[in-house]
């Protein structure tokens, strides 16, 4: 039985987060195809170099330096974004025409949809926060489930009742008129029992430019007086640099090296985006969290999980690396209840038998 399965190309998460549901496909004996392109093809290449990849186009979203822009800016580029979804409606046709797919999975893409197959859509925000206000929430809602009542499934990344890590936005008060399935928290990581903390904290940049630069030149000023051990991953694909004694700087890394990374350090400083933020739960971490300015989800998350004392959050333009690591030391952290569930393996295995005696 064949799926293609596809993530959207707004930065790595969705990739990522892709990983243990195609392992899990793979393990349900499932062979899996993987439409991608750019640095989503190549992180899940280097997960899975022996399963084939066809190349899908993006949306090649553009950000902006100023926060306040931010929003507008994505606005912006909505006819082109409704454009690309019209692209990959018609590239799925015809390569459904050329293939025999049982079942199509999109993270976040809404063209990926056919009334031939089996078509499963992959969101954590079935509300979206705008940052214009309740009016401009509730339009861009009704037009989100617009595009999902076309999927015959919707999977959540969270949990249903319990444990809830994305708020409202995974639990609107309205649903959309398709099934919804909630999936638990997604992970590509795996807890290490056994590690010895070695680093104070493992500073996690990530996401759009510029903001990422603007972030990572205000902690590496920071770095300069920190005085415990503290590892930089920059998500960039050139070697390993140095800047003292105490502070090691990664360009890139493999997932193994990261998740040990992970393990090894007792702060973990990152964006709060919603994968980063499934991963640094399922390896029990304690998170300080920086939001991408005017990314109104990540906002939202970081101030949702602090209220519920899951983690410490605090804005780009007054962090500051020692004040955060003093906070974070006398913070209420709460345990996350992060027992292990059944639910995308249960979720897989019902997908099947639907197909298989449909």
């Amino acid at each position: 039985m064949k799926v293609l399965i596809a993530p959207l190309d707004w930065g790595l998460g969705h990739a990522t987060r892709c990983i243990p549901i195609i392992n899990e496909l793979l393990e349900t004996d499932f062979e899996v195809i993987i439409a991608s392109g750019g640095k989503q093809k190549q992180l899940l290449l280097q997960e899975f170099p022996s399963l084939r990849f066809v190349e899908l186009k993006g949306y090649g979203i553009k950000y902006s330096s100023k926060s306040w822009l931010f929003p507008l800016k994505i606005i912006a580029q909505i006819p082109k974004i409704l454009i690309r979804i019209k692209e990959e409606n018609s590239w799925l046709l015809r390569f459904l025409k050329a293939e025999n797919i049982n079942i199509v999975i999109s993270d976040n893409r809404f063209g990926l949809h056919a009334s031939t197959t089996f078509s499963v859509f992959i969101t954590h925000q079935l509300y979206i926060e705008t940052g214009f206000g309740s009016f401009a929430n509730y339009i861009l809602q009704k037009i989100n489930y617009h595009s999902i009542k076309k999927f015959n499934a919707c999977w959540i990344p969270d949990f249903k009742k319990e444990n809830v890590l994305a708020g409202k936005l995974s639990h609107p008060k309205k649903n959309p008129g398709t099934t919804l399935q909630y999936i638990g928290a997604l992970s590509r990581f795996k807890k290490n029992e056994n590690a010895v903390i070695k680093n104070d904290v493992l500073i996690l940049l990530s996401g759009p430019e510029p903001q990422r630069t603007i972030l990572e030149k205000k902690i590496l000023e920071d770095l300069k007086t920190f005085n415990g051990n503290a590892v930089v991953l920059r998500g960039l694909p050139e070697e390993k640099i140095s800047l003292n004694n105490n502070v090691k700087i990664f360009n890139h890394l493999p997932s193994e090296k990261i998740n040990e990374l992970i393990d090894e350090s007792d702060f973990i400083i990152s964006r709060s985006g919603y994968t980063t933020i499934m991963e640094m739960i399922s390896l029990e971490k304690k998170m300080i969290l920086i939001p991408t300015p005017g990314q109104t989800e990540q906002e939202y998350l970081a101030s949702y999980l602090l209220q519920q004392n899951i983690a410490l959050a605090f804005n780009q333009k007054d962090f500051s690396l020692q004040e955060a690591i003093a906070s974070a030391k006398n913070f209420p952290y709460r345990k996350y209840n992060n027992e292990k569930n059944n639910l995308l393996k249960d979720v897989i295995s019902e997908l099947k038998n639907q197909i298989d005696f449909g």
